[in-house]
């Protein structure tokens, strides 16, 4: 069977695409490169291709947001250096994309832990912000890794003011402690309560509050 190019993935997009659904993905923070197409759509072309890390990593550099969704899903992140880890999340500003690097390719990444430490100091906010998405899936999963008291002193003085794209998921990192750690959750509690971060966050029928006092109630109730 013939291998499929990048130009072939990039037509079978566009035909999928929506000018109704590019300018939703505008509202959300997406630039100019796209077309409209529906994640499901990325994802059954994704499935066609399989793992192509050779594909994976021309569709990257097209610049173009499905593209980029196609490849996330292609790419092996046991094949991927911490550099072109690095670069590939620096030249990526859609949250929604960076989202998806984290969840498809760097919490499965073999050396996700040196990422963490690199990231949290860098200057670029993308960088910021998925080293809090690892201290995140690390107090979830892994929490002998973080030194939580440090981290809600941490987040007590700096997530008020931080970046957009790096409060949401320090404010993950909040509502995870006060999930998963009961001796830390009235601090947690407390913290999200003085901080008010997303206390007013509209939030659709059946969905729950960003809002960490909320966020952690609830989570915490149905494991109850």
């Amino acid at each position: 069977m013939a291998k499929i190019t990048t130009q072939e993935v990039l037509d079978e997009l566009k035909s999928l695409g929506s000018e109704k659904l590019v300018a939703q993905n505008k509202k959300r923070g997406a630039g100019d490169n796209q077309f409209g197409v529906k994640m499901g759509d990325v994802r059954k072309i994704a499935a066609k291709i399989k793992k192509d890390q050779e594909l994976g990593l021309e569709l990257w550099e097209t610049n173009n947001m499905e593209a980029r969704c196609v490849a996330i899903l292609i790419l092996d992140p046991k094949k991927l250096s911490n550099e072109q880890l690095t670069s590939m999340v620096s030249s990526e500003n859609f949250a929604n994309v960076i989202d998806w690097l984290y969840s498809y390719l760097i919490k499965d990444s073999l050396d996700k832990q040196t990422l963490r430490l690199q990231w949290e100091k860098a200057e670029n906010v993308m960088l910021q912000r998925l080293a809090w998405s690892l201290i995140s899936g690390n107090i979830a999963r892994n929490p002998e890794l973080e030194d939580t008291p440090k981290l809600l002193d941490y987040i007590e003085k700096h997530m008020l003011e931080a970046k957009p794209e790096v409060q949401w998921t320090m404010n993950s990192t909040l509502a995870q402690i006060g999930i998963k750690q009961p001796h830390y959750r009235d601090r947690a509690i407390a913290i999200g309560h003085k901080l008010g971060v997303y206390k007013d966050y509209p939030v659709s029928k059946g969905c729950t509050s960003p809002f960490a006092p909320i966020w952690i109630d609830y989570f915490v109730s149905r494991e109850q």
